[in-house]
């Protein structure tokens, strides 16, 4: 069964809401490249996993705005497919889903603009919650997208950086992925009314699962085939992004100095070499095993909130975040 399946959400509705935000938009014409350009971003697929959790999140509260939850459901998405586009560039990646990224479409400075409106136009949408009670609108518009644009320039940061820290790689994990998912839950139940308490457990069970998305992502990147990532395995350490299973190889005092060599202009058949090097190590099960320690924790606090029929919704997030494919 699909997540939104198990959810009990209409992903057609969650898609109608996502290109509203674009087709009622009087600034920009249906027919430019811009509003084309982001209309066929989203209809080229996804989980919808963010707005999802908005939606979830909303559940916990005795009196949802459903068309206020869905509007902040909507933003949740377009926040994260604008960080997809700065994400492809950073990572000079040419696909998104099967098909041409962005800026191969329409160069660096056409994404850019694609992007930048998208962040710009959620701020727009949500501020009328902006003197909402906590002031959730302004913690999903601006402080996450805050710590997305910081997570990202961590990472460009460290590019071939074999120092960086297991902590420094947490740190960015959790403004790069963990914090944005955290404030969809959120967001969902300050909108509808939840108490603080409650809030700030799904809180923290949105960051338990981003955590270990994250770190399973960069399993996966070394794990699955070329054919499912859409990439060589290893694309991570190809392009110096210094994830986890890199980290943990580190500490191998024998494959440390193959893996340090390792920089932009070396060979592929070398950079492969030291891939399967790194699949041998143990690496791997090692960042398994953190990836499963999140998820424990978050485990445990659905125990927490049993006493809401909605953390039946939390237990199926968490069965769908820890059986994602190898």
């Amino acid at each position: 069964m699909k997540l939104h399946e198990a959810l009990d959400i209409s992903l057609k509705a969650v898609d109608r809401e996502i290109e509203n935000m674009v087709k009622f938009d009087r600034d920009i014409p249906r027919a430019s490249q811009l509003a084309k350009s982001i209309i066929e971003l989203i209809r080229s697929g996804g989980k919808r996993v963010r707005p999802l959790m908005v939606i979830v999140g909303s559940r916990f509260g005795p009196a949802p705005d459903e068309q206020k939850i869905w509007r902040l459901a909507a933003a949740a998405e377009f926040i994260h497919a604008a960080s997809l586009i700065h994400d492809d560039i950073i990572d000079d990646s040419p696909v998104r889903r099967g098909q041409k990224a962005m800026h191969i479409k329409l160069g660096v400075s056409g994404a850019l603009h694609v992007g930048n409106y998208m962040s710009a136009r959620v701020i727009e949408l949500i501020s009328v919650y902006s003197a909402d009670r906590d002031k959730y609108a302004y913690n999903l518009s601006s402080l996450a997208t805050t710590q997305l644009c910081l997570g990202e320039y961590q990472q460009l940061a460290h590019l071939y950086d074999y120092g960086v820290t297991i902590e420094q790689y947490l740190e960015k994990s959790k403004n790069k992925t963990a914090q944005l998912m955290a404030t969809c839950l959120q967001t969902g139940a300050q909108a509808s009314g939840a108490d603080s308490e409650t809030a700030e457990l799904l809180y923290a069970f949105g960051e338990k699962l981003g955590m270990s998305f994250q770190i399973r992502d960069d399993v996966l990147d070394f794990t699955q085939s070329a054919e499912q990532l859409g990439k060589p395995a290893g694309s991570d350490l190809r392009s110096g992004q210094i994830t986890l299973p890199v980290l943990f190889a580190l500490q191998d005092e024998r494959l440390a100095p193959r893996i340090r060599a390792i920089t932009a202009a070396s060979p592929a058949a070398e950079v492969e070499a030291v891939v399967a090097a790194i699949q041998a190590s143990g690496a791997l099960e090692q960042t398994e095993r953190l990836s499963s320690r999140y998820l424990d924790e978050a485990r445990e606090i659905i125990g927490r909130l049993a006493r809401y029929p909605a953390h039946r919704d939390l237990q199926a997030l968490l069965d769908y975040f820890g059986g994602r494919d190898q």
